[in-house]
Order: C-alpha cells, then structure tokens, then sequence
C-alpha cells in the first residue's frame, strides 16, 4: 500500500461507491415496426412484465458486490424520450442520481464522458458500470456474478 499513489489508496473499512450508468440514447430505428423514433426499442416490453430499460436499471441495482455501495443510476436519453424514462423509472419505484439529457445522438463516447463527468460531482470518485438500456440477458445471475468480478477490478485501478 506505501508503494500506491495516495489518491489510489482504498482505506479496508470504507465501502467502494458504484455508479451504474443506463445508456438509454436509441433512437428506434433498428426493430421496426415496434420501435419508432417516438418509442424506441429500449422502452419496449418484450419479454416478461418489463421494458428493456426497466430490466437494465434493476439488474444494475442488484449487483452482488460485497464491499461496495451502489447508487442510484444516471440515465442518459436522448431529450425526446425523456418522459418515456422517467415514467418507466417511477413505475419501477427507482429515482435516479440524474437524467442526463443528449440533444442529439453522438454515439457512446460522448455519453460516457458526460456520465463520467457527473458521476465525479460532489467529489466522489465511484466505479463505474456503464450498460446499454437495450440488450437482455438471458441468464442476470451469471451477467450479475460478471458484473461484480468486473467492479473489483475496476476497484483495484484496472481498466474492465
């Protein structure tokens, strides 16, 4: 631990803060007719009671990692779904730490910046689990259980 620059130094009895970041930025244009610009696929129920959005945001907030606190996911949309994520978000009893509103799709590079940048705010520096709003996972205990080696990973300043 000498050895560690100090602002990578983890004290053993503080918890390593999660910050789970939904990409929700679709813009429906890849499963239509279902998707549409105004619904894209990600707020779409497929399979199950749940939208894609929805089952991201609750694998996200279940992650099994010991030592960790997980926070309350940002959200980054594009502006005109904004609605769509906040309704599907009450309607699964989440508040999330923001919705990061995109003016127009610039791809994942620019997204992840922007949720890096605010997840920074108030002087924290968490871990950050980045996962698109718009896949499924057949088997969430395994994505769960990868996940979480993922984060201790990342814990220990290696890139996941």
């Amino acid at each position: 631990m000498a050895d560690q620059p100090i602002s990578t130094r983890k004290h053993p009895m503080t918890q390593q803060l999660v910050q789970p970041v939904i990409m929700a930025g679709g813009s429906g244009t890849r499963l239509w007719p279902l998707s549409r610009a105004g619904f894209p696929k990600q707020f779409l129920v497929l399979q199950g009671p749940n939208s894609l959005f929805q089952d991201a945001v609750a694998r996200v907030r279940t992650l099994p990692v010991p030592g960790s606190l997980i926070a309350s996911p940002l959200v980054i949309v594009h502006e005109d779904h904004r609605f769509l994520a906040s309704d599907q978000l009450r309607d699964s009893k989440v508040t999330p730490k923001a919705l990061i509103l995109e003016p127009a799709a610039r791809n994942t590079a620019p997204a992840v910046t922007l949720a890096a940048l605010a997840a920074l705010d108030g002087g924290t520096d968490p871990v950050l689990v980045v996962t698109p709003a718009d896949q499924t996972a057949t088997d969430p205990i395994a994505f769960s259980a990868a996940l979480a080696q993922a984060v201790v990973q990342a814990r220990d300043n290696r890139i996941v």
